[in-house]
């Protein structure tokens, strides 16, 4: 029986939504669904919501869980595909520390899952329970392909891509949702239906590098007219992808909210006006951690009542992986994966990427991309050189690497001066505890 580990199962309405998906494929449905949580009360209410959506869709599928380090590595035992949706120290209380710990230094966060000091806490309390379960999948599964969905993503699976056996690949939604959403936003929606795009670069910051209409018409002309055009006319929420357009010359995948911490420009102590100018939402990640945890509470109230719960298929990549593993048939994604050989030319190539990539039979196989745009590249290389210094400290375990990753970090290195870094850094790893390993 094919079976489909989920690693962080009690992360419900994520896992809902992937094994959800797989459960609508003939190729999947019949598989065994391990959730593996170290949360026994989120554990045994993701089984359940899982449990009545199998029963809503045939009850073809089969449901086991694990609870707890001591079972991971049955939860892991034979498993062909491991989905990873961990989130290590929860919202409370690593989150809370990656936000309130910098305010006193004066400096403010957005979402602070990807960059940035809250991007770079995040990984280095994460990289030893990823590399705990690698360890295990390289005993217990050496064959099982490992689908990261947990941010921060270039870091989280650049490290498992160079210092690990497992075959892994990072996935995101931003580039499957990324053109559609700026057609839109443009007013462009009957360039929908037959577009071509071309997207690469970094995880939340790969570059819309092409897009053309069903007649191979380039599109950018009219989107760098009308993009400087909305953002000189009105206030929305997409205003600092919108500058990238006008100012870099591209769109890029990820939301202006986590834009707006990936570089020096916008949040600025000494320019708060820009706050307001480019509608940026500070503290936006806590207060949606605190309306997801209610809203899930509610929905979680309700299905019990009902016992029911169908789905359909989504467009996050991991079923459609699996499935073309499984049949061989090909499916094309945007994928994260090593700069191996260098596919992307004008990047390091121990930089985790993300490119277009064929997956088949075979796996996931990327392809070669060539140059950037050397102001893309250039803006990749400000968030690599923290990347790449983050898990240099998870694997050496000195300090100083925090500190070298903190003072690189474009937003912090452009806020704070050395000296308070340094300070900043300490306290968090301070009021971080046993979250994090010992640095020396």
């Amino acid at each position: 029986m094919l079976k489909i580990t989920f690693m962080g199962a009690g992360s419900t309405v994520f896992a809902r939504n992937v094994i959800g998906d797989c459960m609508c494929s003939e190729t999947l449905r019949e598989a065994e669904f391990a959730l593996y949580d170290i949360d026994g009360q989120r554990l045994q209410e993701s089984a359940e919501i899982l449990g009545a959506m199998n029963e809503t869709l045939g009850g073809r599928s089969k449901i086991t869980t694990f609870l707890g380090v001591e079972n991971r590595k049955e939860a892991l035992r034979g498993a062909t595909f491991v989905v990873n949706a961990i989130q290590v120290g929860l919202y409370d209380p690593c989150t809370i520390i990656d936000f309130e710990v910098p305010k006193k230094y004066g400096l403010r966060q957005t979402i602070g899952d990807t960059l940035g000091i809250g991007g770079i806490m995040r990984a280095l309390r994460t990289i030893p329970v990823m590399d705990d379960f690698a360890k295990d999948m390289e005993e217990v599964c050496p064959d099982a392909w490992f689908l990261n969905y947990t941010n921060p993503m270039a870091m989280l699976s650049g490290y498992m891509q160079r210092y690990t056996g497992v075959k892994t690949v990072g996935l995101c939604h931003s580039v499957q949702v990324c053109s559609e959403g700026l057609l839109k936003k443009l007013g462009m929606e009957d360039k929908l239906e037959g577009r071509k795009e071309f997207i690469a670069g970094i995880n939340h910051m790969g570059w819309l590098l092409e897009i053309k209409d069903k007649d191979g018409n380039d599109l950018y002309p009219e989107i760098r007219r009308r993009a400087k055009e909305k953002n000189a006319s009105e206030k929305h929420d997409d205003m600092i992808r919108f500058e990238y357009i006008d100012k870099f010359g591209y769109y890029c995948t990820e939301s202006s909210e986590h834009n707006s911490e990936y570089n020096m420009f916008y949040i600025k102590s000494k320019y708060l006006e820009l706050i307001d100018r480019y509608n940026i939402p500070l503290d936006e990640y806590p207060r949606r951690c605190v309306n997801q945890i209610e809203g899930w509470a509610k929905e979680r109230d309700q299905l019990r009542e009902s016992h029911q719960l169908d789905h359909k298929r989504s467009r996050e990549y991991a079923s459609y992986i699996m499935e073309s593993i499984m049949t061989g048939n090909p499916y094309k994604i945007g994928g994260n994966v090593l700069n191996t050989g260098g596919l992307i030319e004008n990047l390091p190539h121990d930089a985790c990427v993300e490119v277009p990539c064929l997956v088949d039979g075979r796996g996931v196989n990327p392809c070669r991309v060539g140059r950037l745009p050397v102001q893309c590249a250039a803006m990749n290389m400000t968030n690599i050189n923290v990347q790449l210094l983050t898990i240099e400290a998870a694997v050496t375990k000195k300090k100083e690497h925090i500190y070298q990753a903190a003072m690189l970090d474009p937003h912090t290195g452009s806020e704070l001066d050395i000296d308070t870094i340094i300070k900043m850094v300490d306290d968090l790893i301070a009021t971080h505890g046993d979250w994090l390993p010992k640095y020396h």
